[in-house]
């Protein structure tokens, strides 16, 4: 039986889970726009957002308007009005999926008001949850506006903000639909709690990780957008002839090396990705030696499976020199392993989840 059809509060919950699933489609979307270069197409930003080009003349506005970006006049300067329109979609779709997001959540949240569904404790949620989209918004053309400036690309440290602001709304509103989903108040504990420590360890390794599988997306070295983390040393095991080939220490400082370095913060991506495949391995083999939940259960399973193929799929994306298709898969990949980790860590913590 579907454990929603019996909860009290199942319209709400189906309603954050539909707010959870445009979180990843713009999440994926994103993602597209990233790989397709599309992400400075449209140089300026609207809370409410604007019409798309419905005749040659708006399109034509539109071009000019990029053509002032610092983007076509260092790389796309052959770029004609036809080349334009397909990456000006794929950022205006991005945008539009956030706004669609927002009038879901506001158009619900009215309903669910005017219904009186809300119950006390529910408010503190939806005032974080409102805050924390709303400012998802903000981040993303703080973004944006650092590609228009004179460096044809977004800043990595603010390409990693906006990405990690989309998952940490979407793991607040998972979290608050589990909250209404598995109260503490039907259940028992088993020995789950030995595995704490370890899953919040995986989680933070975790998150790093997709901190810098956005570095390895969006850095440029210099000024040439065609020196990124991802394009370079596309070998495994080892990044051409070399372990840790002498590019990776080139700079001055540790923290240059780690965070400015296309070679190494792709070398820190591939050595991150290793010290999850082992604290997997060690969940893995804890877990058999515990008596868990149902639930607790799956998301051991579903961690074991989604750390297997983002694996096999990072290497892939890295060897065929990240192909649109592979890429969206790879980011897919973290954002269910990102999924896993907030459903194994709620039943973790949840120290009445059911059995």
């Amino acid at each position: 039986m579907n454990p929603i059809s019996t909860s009290p509060n199942k319209q709400i919950i189906y309603w954050l889970l539909t707010g959870c699933f445009l979180i990843y489609i713009m999440v994926v979307v994103g993602c597209l726009t990233r790989l397709t270069h599309s992400g400075l197409s449209i140089t300026d930003w609207s809370f409410m957002g604007s019409i798309p080009p419905v005749n040659d003349q708006m399109w034509q506005e539109r071009f000019e308007k990029y053509q002032q970006s610092p983007e076509f006049q260092k790389i796309n300067f052959s770029m004609t009005l036809q080349d334009f329109k397909p990456i000006f979609l794929w950022e205006y779709i991005h945008r539009m999926i956030g706004r669609t997001m927002m009038y879901v959540f506001a158009i619900g949240f009215v309903y669910f008001l005017i219904k009186k569904k809300i119950k006390k404790d529910m408010w503190q949620g939806f005032v974080l949850l409102f805050f924390m989209g709303a400012m998802q918004a903000v981040i993303g053309w703080w973004m944006v506006y650092s590609g228009l400036q004179s460096k044809p690309a977004v800043s990595h440290y603010r390409l990693a903000t906006h990405l990690m602001s989309a998952f940490t709304l979407f793991a607040f509103t998972f979290w608050f639909a589990l909250r209404l989903l598995y109260p503490k108040e039907n259940a028992e504990v088993l020995e789950g709690k030995k595995l704490k420590s370890a899953t919040v360890i995986f989680f933070c390794v975790l998150v790093f990780q997709i901190i810098f599988g956005a570095f390895t997306a969006g850095f440029v070295e210099g000024n040439d957008s065609h020196i990124r983390p991802g394009h370079i040393f596309n070998t495994w095991p080892k990044m051409g002839d070399d372990w840790i080939p002498e590019q990776v220490t080139m700079k001055d400082s540790l923290f240059e090396n780690m965070f400015e370095n296309a070679s190494g913060i792709q070398f820190v991506h591939r050595t991150t990705a290793i010290i999850i495949v082992i604290l997997i391995c060690f969940i893995w083999y804890r877990s058999n030696k515990l008596q868990l939940t149902k639930q607790q259960h799956t998301g051991i399973t579903l961690l074991i499976y989604g750390v297997t193929i983002q694996f096999i799929l990072g290497v892939l994306t890295l060897l065929y020199q990240v192909p649109v298709i592979m890429g969206a898969l790879h980011q897919t990949g973290a954002f269910f392993l990102f999924l896993s980790c907030i459903y194994l860590l709620f039943h973790l913590f949840n120290k009445k989840a059911i059995s």
